[in-house]
């Protein structure tokens, strides 16, 4: 492990130290804090103006006011008007939203919105119901004391189905995160194969370590930079929205889908990423890198958005088989398993059969980059570095 070792250092001192990353991590952690934030900037809460006029004009202002909800940002302001016209007027005036007269009509210069419709039909059956049991020779406080209830204690038989949407949301982001760890973690594998072995530094690199070491520790050292970019992100966002009342609190169990996310996503990089190496090292120039690439790039994209189709149908037959099915697994079992009760050998088989694969590109990217890094000019032909020797 000693040279991929030093292999690794080498990648995470080079990049980390560039401005292009610094400032690229810097850029992407503001935009997290900006679309954090924006919702709570833009979104001021929903606050409305209703004047009262006539009779039962106290009760309803009472009603009206009870309806105020600070923690949802909701405010309700009442204006007491002397008679109906009073009331109108305001509301041409546009002084208040709408106007409730005698708790029989309510006056609006157009048609209420829903909110405000509830709210002033909720304080309107609160009042008339009080004092139809007047009427009736009732005491309201005794009957509403009557019809408090205890509520139903809930029992939920299935315990990973409790807050199954927040979750495959939550695994939705990440797979959106993830992905875009994996696309740019990826590309710089690709990019600084082509730019070692155009300007022939790999030659010098290969006289201290071998081809697969000197992959294996490209891949480690990129692999760890971005994890930690991710990771940055991660926990910027998911503070900010925690601290702005952008998401609830998080269910049970959440950090374990997220433990479990990573590590497909981890498997998931490892493939991919030594797929890009071992496509990369067949040319010389980075203009000739992104239509060589088109092929893994597709099988990339195509896992990304059957991910999206399985968060919609978690427990379908296309999402059951593609979960078990590697590439696709590393992308799709994460929001399987956060929508759904997914079988304990399912998972194993999966996870043995990725392990598998990225075994089977290890070897196979190796062979290919062992072969083809070391020699410049024309691309290099796949039938040239696949064939027996």
């Amino acid at each position: 492990m000693g040279p991929v070792w030093l292999a690794a250092r080498r990648e995470i001192a080079v990049r980390s130290r560039s401005t292009g990353y610094r400032v690229g991590l810097a850029i992407t952690v503001l935009l997290v804090i900006v679309l954090v934030a924006l919702p709570r900037l833009f979104d001021g809460g929903d606050a409305y103006t209703v004047g009262v006029a006539g009779a039962q004009g106290d009760q309803l202002a009472t009603a009206l006011s009870a309806q105020g909800k600070p923690a949802e940002d909701l405010t309700i302001k009442v204006v007491r008007h002397a008679d109906e016209t009073a009331a109108r007027a305001a509301v041409e005036a546009g002084d208040v939203d709408a106007a409730v007269v005698d708790n029989t009509k309510v006056i609006s210069e157009s048609a209420l919105d829903n909110e405000l419709s509830v709210i002033i039909d909720t304080a309107h059956r609160s009042v008339a119901t009080q004092q139809n049991l007047r009427t009736a020779g009732l005491d309201p406080g005794a009957v509403q004391r009557a019809l408090q209830t205890t509520p139903l204690a809930e029992v939920t038989l299935s315990p990973t189905a409790e807050d199954a949407a927040l979750r495959r949301v939550i695994a939705s982001a990440i797979v959106v995160m993830l992905f875009i760890l994996i696309v740019q973690s990826c590309s710089m594998v690709a990019m600084g194969v082509v730019e070692e072995k155009g300007s022939r530094i790999v030659e010098i690199l290969l006289a201290s370590v071998r081809p697969w070491q000197l992959l294996a520790g490209k891949t480690i050292g990129l692999g760890v930079l971005g994890l930690l970019q991710i990771m940055l992100i991660a926990v910027v966002g998911l503070a900010g929205a925690q601290l702005s009342g952008a998401v609830p609190d998080m269910p049970d169990g959440i950090y374990g889908v997220i433990a479990v996310t990573i590590l497909w996503f981890l498997l998931g990089y490892a493939f991919y990423a030594v797929m890009f190496a071992g496509i990369a090292s067949l040319v010389s120039r980075q203009e000739e890198l992104q239509g060589v690439l088109t092929p893994a790039t597709m099988l990339l994209m195509v896992s990304y958005f059957v991910a999206f189709v399985a968060t919609a149908d978690p427990t379908g037959a296309v999402t059951r088989v593609l979960s078990i099915v590697p590439p696709f697994s590393s992308m799709i079992m994460p929001v399987r398993a956060a929508g759904a009760e997914v079988p304990l050998w399912e998972s194993a088989l999966a996870l043995g059969l990725m392990v598998l694969a990225v075994l089977g590109m290890l070897w196979l990217g190796g062979r290919v980059y062992q072969r083809a890094v070391l020699r410049t000019g024309a691309r290099v032909r796949y039938r040239e570095v696949l064939r027996a020797r």
